[in-house]
């Protein structure tokens, strides 16, 4: 059973940085497609970040270029969003997601359609 627990959300300060943390369990993180995806009040749900698992080549919404990062530990089988520079429009909940079949459908620019999905974690940028 694939699971993604995602964790590290809070609220910063404009300018300010956070790292979010995505446990993975159920498949080996370097094997799958991978993600960051974000759904602010009342819009639909984005991706900001992805790695593909055919070339490892991390791509990003324009939005978060030079602010986010992307990586993966494959010894924790964890994957993080480092996120610097934040501004008060960053404020979403942040999903950790994969490929899969779970039936909830979201693109990602650069990467492909994701279907694991994680429960979330809350970022609130004050400015």
């Amino acid at each position: 059973e694939v699971q993604l627990q995602a964790s590290g959300g809070g609220l910063v300060q404009a300018g300010g940085s956070l790292r979010l943390s995505c446990a993975v369990s159920g498949f080996t993180v370097d094997d799958h497609m991978i993600g960051w995806f974000r759904q602010a009040p009342g819009k639909e749900r984005e991706g900001i970040a992805c790695i593909s698992s055919s070339d490892g080549i991390p791509a990003y919404v324009d939005s978060v270029k030079g602010r986010f990062t992307i990586s993966s530990d494959n010894a924790k089988n964890t994957v993080y969003l480092q996120m610097n520079s934040l501004k008060p429009e960053d404020t979403a909940v942040y999903y950790c997601a994969a490929d899969g079949d779970s039936g909830t459908y979201y693109y990602a620019s650069g990467c492909g359609l994701f279907g694991s999905w994680g429960q979330g974690t809350l970022v609130t940028v004050s400015s």
